[in-house]
Order: C-alpha cells, then sequence, then structure tokens
C-alpha cells in the first residue's frame, strides 16, 4: 500500500495504517504481511522504496510471465476519441502484444493498428507488465475486461458472436431494471436491499411531506435512499439519472413529456406517478415490505428414536426408529440430537411404514427415515421433526 502526499504537513501514515485495519490490511509493523510505504508524488519522497518493495513482494509471489506466448491482459481505461477512434490502454499480463494482432476483448474485436507506450512513443509490441494505448479495436471496452489475441480474424468473430448471445440470453433472463412489481423476486433471489428513488414532486411543500412519510419506513433494516429530490415535471435527467442508479421514479402532481416516456421504457426504468400522498406512501411501503427479512416460524411437530441403521442400495443409510412423542411429516425439517448437541439439521428425502411411503407417523409406531445428504447417524440418536415457514414481516 502506497501512502501519498506525506510532504504535507498534516500527513499522518500512522492513522492511515489504522484505518487499514479496518479492510483487514495489517501493515509488518503491527505484526501483518501488507507492506506500507509513505511516499510524495510531489516530492518523489519514497518513491524507490515503493519499487524496490514491489520487486520484493514480486519475487516473493513467483510472478512470472512468457512473452513468447499469445497476449493476454486486462483493459484498464478505454474511451471514443474523435481524431483516433476507440482508444484502449490494456496491461499485458502474458505473451507479447504486437501491431497487427488480432485481439478479443469483451463482445468486442480488432486488429491492432498502433501502439503506444507511457511516453506517448509508437512501439511495435509490449511485453508483459507493460501498459499501452491500443487503436483498432470495434467499438469502446469496458475497464476490467480481459484480453486476448487470437490466431485470425475468423475464429475472433466466432467468440464474439457466441459472448453476444449469451449477454443477450442473460439480459432476456434478467430485467435490466427494478421495477416495484419485481421487489419481491429480486429480493428472493438476494440481489438487493435497499430501495433507490429519484423523486419529484409539484411544488416543494408536497415533496417534504412526501420525504417526511416515506422516511418514516425505512425501519427494520431496510434502506429507502433517495438518488434525487426535486420540484418540476419528470425530465430526461431523471430518467438517467434513475437508469444508473437502478432506481425508480416517483412523481406526485407532476407530468412527463412523451420524449421522457419513450426514454424511460428504453431504458427499462419504472416511472409511476400518484395524485394523492396517500396512494403513493401504501405503494411504496408494499414494495419495501418485500425487501424485509422474513421471520422464521418453527414449530415443534414430534420426536424419534434411531434403533437400528440399514444400507440399502440406491437410498443410502436408512434410519430404523420409533415415534417417541407427537408425529413425524414427510416434509417437516429434522434436527438430529446426540445427547444435548444438535448434530446436524435437514430435510427428509424418505418416510416409510413398513414397505410403504407415508406422509406422516404418529407415536409409538416404527418407521424408516432417510435423511438428506451422507449424515452421520448413530443408534440413540434423536430425530427431531420441526415445521418451519418463512413470514414476510409487515411494517408497524
Amino acid at each position: 500500500v502506497a501512502v501519498n502526499k506525506v510532504d504535507l504537513p498534516e500527513a499522518n501514515p500512522q492513522k492511515v495504517a489504522q484505518q487499514l485495519t479496518q479492510h483487514e490490511l495489517i501493515s509488518e509493523e503491527w505484526g501483518g504481511e501488507t507492506i506500507l510505504v509513505p511516499v510524495s508524488a510531489k516530492t518523489g519522497q519514497g518513491i524507490d522504496r515503493l519499487l524496490e518493495m514491489l520487486l520484493l513482494e514480486a519475487e516473493m509471489l513467483e510472478l512470472k510471465a512468457d512473452p513468447t506466448k499469445p497476449a493476454q491482459g486486462t483493459v484498464i481505461e478505454a474511451r471514443l476519441s474523435s481524431e483516433r477512434g476507440s482508444v484502449a490502454t490494456l496491461l499485458v499480463q502474458q505473451g507479447t502484444l504486437r501491431v497487427g494482432d488480432v485481439v478479443v476483448v469483451g463482445t468486442l474485436s480488432g486488429r491492432v493498428r498502433a501502439l503506444v507506450n507511457d511516453l506517448r512513443q509508437r512501439v511495435k509490441e509490449a511485453v508483459p507488465s507493460s501498459a499501452v494505448e491500443v487503436l483498432g479495436l470495434s467499438g469502446v471496452p469496458k475497464a476490467g475486461d480481459r484480453f486476448i489475441v487470437v490466431p485470425d480474424e475468423k475464429l475472433a468473430r466466432t467468440l464474439v458472436e457466441k459472448r453476444q448471445e449469451r449477454l443477450a440470453d442473460r439480459t432476456v433472463a434478467a430485467p435490466k431494471r427494478i421495477t416495484l412489481d419485481e421487489l419481491h423476486q429480486r429480493i428472493a433471489e438476494g440481489k438487493l436491499k435497499e430501495l433507490k428513488v429519484v423523486l419529484k414532486a409539484d411544488v416543494q411543500g408536497s415533496l417534504e411531506a412526501i420525504v417526511q412519510s416515506l422516511s418514516k419506513l425505512d425501519t427494520h433494516g431496510v434502506k429507502l435512499r433517495f438518488i434525487h429530490t426535486g420540484v418540476g415535471d419528470i425530465s430526461e435527467s431523471d430518467v438517467m439519472l434513475a437508469a444508473a442508479s437502478d432506481a425508480v421514479v416517483i412523481g406526485f402532481h407532476v407530468g412527463m413529456d412523451p420524449r421522457v416516456q419513450v426514454q424511460a421504457i428504453a431504458e427499462g426504468v419504472d416511472v409511476r406517478t400518484f395524485q394523492i400522498i396517500y396512494e403513493l406512501v401504501t405503494s411504496i411501503q408494499s414494495a419495501i415490505e418485500g425487501l424485509l427479512e422474513p421471520t422464521i416460524e418453527e414449530n415443534f411437530l414430534g420426536r424419534a428414536e434411531v434403533k437400528r441403521l440399514f444400507q440399502i442400495s440406491k437410498v443410502g443409510i436408512v434410519a430404523g426408529c420409533v415415534v417417541t412423542k407427537g408425529l413425524i411429516r414427510r416434509d417437516a425439517t429434522i434436527r438430529i440430537i446426540r445427547g444435548k448437541d444438535r448434530i446436524a439439521e435437514g430435510p427428509l428425502t424418505s418416510l416409510k411404514r413398513v414397505k410403504d411411503d407415508v406422509r406422516e407417523v404418529a407415536e409409538g409406531i416404527e418407521c424408516g427415515i432417510a435423511l438428506q445428504g451422507n449424515v452421520d447417524l448413530q443408534p440413540g440418536d434423536l430425530l427431531e421433526a420441526w415445521d418451519i415457514k418463512k413470514v414476510a414481516r409487515k411494517l408497524a
């Protein structure tokens, strides 16, 4: 870690070292494995030591590259130049990149027309660890994309077509932007923990009243985040901001130009307008309730004691049991109790009475129980059956 600007009077490298511990980066001085080097990009202080430490770390990690391989690496940044077209800065991590090479990066391809090094000089090749500007790509790649050199343009086109097909499939399968209707599904998939909102109202008084009412819903660990609030009709910039932030646009007593409606549809942004504050708040409340983590309700059903264990082909281990309390149900969650310890928990894969599959077995009756997974059962273990349900929480 390079700790920059140590030439400033208020510089405090020790404070930085303390803050880095919050990210699990412990300096060597404090017994960790992270090298901290105080530097000043302005005066050059510490730069030599930083380079020495980089070389030392590379040697310790045995970082190596083969310059004879076809080049591959990572896009550092990219832009569109009015004079030169697509310009991508690539970090070569393996092999040697040369003028004339066919490159595939993300869903783009192209033939390298020129290489420009960090001194703004044109070069014919770039060896491992070099960062060079590349001209010749068919578009502007994303920072972080991986690039590879392929033998010819035919293979490059084939790879790009397959990647574009996979990207299109993913785009169809997953919604592009968040909508209030899709909140429950997104939360069930674990992809959303907050609702981002762009809020527009007719007057400042209405705006403040809505913000105050909605802020009261920000409870139970659910975050309602206002990306932007303002007075006036819903504009193109509101839609673009929502698209960039994966937010919904809420309007109260405001209009929207038809061109903005077309833009919202094209960007997949959910825009809702309301005429009554109560309806607005109720709609958002319903969406937020989909964000809340469900409560877990557990009901004890019964208990069985393992008497014997049987190895049955195509089934695995089956426990011969006697139900000692309540009942054992086919759809129950089973907890294995050994002494005072809970050994494991999981669903049933089979519940039999003699040779018949049954839905439940009552107290005092023998049964055969097979559990999911490779569970270590022993005679004398207790199998407790629980009915476990997730119940959607409501805001108070």
